[in-house]
């Protein structure tokens, strides 16, 4: 198989996916409370076995798989599909970077749907700018930390049964000095509040009163945080394009049924070139971001050495396209798209984040530069 088609067994795969999502996860979805953590849609994830292919037993998880697992059941279900990938980041550090008692304890939860995991980086002060950050902690005894500061943005709290967070231990500025901490949601002075958000998905914050973390609670190293997030967002990078694109097919499938069966002018919608040329051009915008998504899953997958200028321009062109095609699909169906209830109304809520959240477009924009004049030199 080359990155510009998939084989039978994989388009296979995604057509039982999107069944499936359809058929089990969609009717959960729709009882769960918007903003809420959705724990019966979690635990349906874990028991069809959803959640346990981030976590294969015999090796590495493969980007481009996680990309079809995103892409598949967004097309169907957008809360199902953050569900599983929020589930993915919060846990990943455990998997790269964990001791194996944290593996043992933590992850055989999280497959199974049992618990909630969170993945805590950004702060009121330090979103897009990730090294900025500065909840502090501070040395407790011989092998301890009290962790004192604020997290924000943070997708699954506070309601989260642990998160992965990331505290600056060290008096070095930037990147150096940060150590990750995997912490249980009851450990003391933990609290949070959840954020009424535009997206539909949970976001809140974290807030730590000189919560106690020792050594085994450190996933990789002490002053090696920074390198334990990026592993973590080096993989889901490109699957938050995948997750783009299932949204932005989703919403082009819309468009292309109501254009069927709309009449307007004396025929139906899909008989107007202003129409037709519309559907035309975001039918290829889906395909191209499609394709790069593909090739920069590939590209992590096979260790290649442009992989930051690939994710970075997958993730760019696939959250931009998304907001374009959901955005042209609510103009050809007219007000009834802006209808609460409505899939595009839905989309149109959910398709803005993606552009902001693990790298804003202006920083994929900013890294992709940087990456051209490094190949110069």
């Amino acid at each position: 198989m080359t990155v510009f088609a998939l084989g039978p067994d994989e388009q296979e795969w995604c057509a039982e996916l999107r069944a499936l999502t359809a058929e089990r996860l969609s009717p959960l979805a729709e009882k769960g409370e918007e903003g809420r953590v959705n724990r019966p849609l979690i635990a349906a994830l874990g028991e069809l076995g959803l959640l346990r292919r981030l976590f294969p037993a015999d090796g590495a998880l493969r980007a481009l798989d996680l990309c079809l697992l995103r892409e598949s059941l967004a097309q169907e279900c957008t809360e199902a599909e953050t569900a599983l990938a929020l589930q993915g980041l919060g846990a990943y550090p455990v998997v790269q970077s964990g001791t194996a008692d944290q593996r043992a304890r933590w992850l055989p939860e999280v497959a199974a749907g049992r618990a909630v995991a969170a993945f805590a980086l950004s702060e009121p002060g330090a979103g897009s700018d990730a090294a900025a950050l500065s909840l502090a902690a501070e040395p407790d005894g011989v092998d301890g930390w009290r962790l004192t500061g604020e997290k924000c943005w943070i997708s699954n709290a506070p309601e989260a049964d642990f998160a992965t967070v990331f505290a600056r231990t060290g008096g070095a500025a930037g990147a150096r000095g940060v150590t990750a901490f995997l912490v249980p949601a009851d450990r003391p002075g933990l609290t949070g509040e959840h954020l009424d958000m535009l997206s539909p998905h949970p976001i809140g914050t974290l807030v730590f009163d000189g919560t106690p973390v020792t050594r085994a609670d450190v996933l990789g190293e002490v002053d090696g945080g920074f390198a334990v997030a990026m592993a973590t967002l080096n993989l889901f990078r490109p699957s938050v394009g995948a997750f783009a694109v299932g949204m932005a097919q989703a919403a082009l499938d819309a468009a292309l049924a109501h254009a069927s069966t709309r009449t307007a002018f004396g025929g139906p919608l899909k008989d107007l070139q202003s129409v037709g040329h519309q559907l035309a051009e975001m039918a290829t915008r889906v395909e191209s971001a499609r394709l790069l998504v593909y090739a920069a899953a590939s590209a992590y997958d096979t260790g290649a050495p442009d992989l930051a200028r690939r994710s970075a321009m997958a993730k760019l062109l696939a959250t931009e396209t998304a907001q374009y095609v959901v955005d042209a699909a609510v103009q050809i169906h007219g007000a009834r798209a802006l209808r609460r209830g409505h899939l595009l109304e839905h989309l149109y809520r959910e398709v803005r984040a993606p552009r902001i959240y693990e790298g804003a477009t202006e920083v994929q924009r900013s890294i992709i530069a940087k990456e051209l004049y490094r190949s110069r030199t």
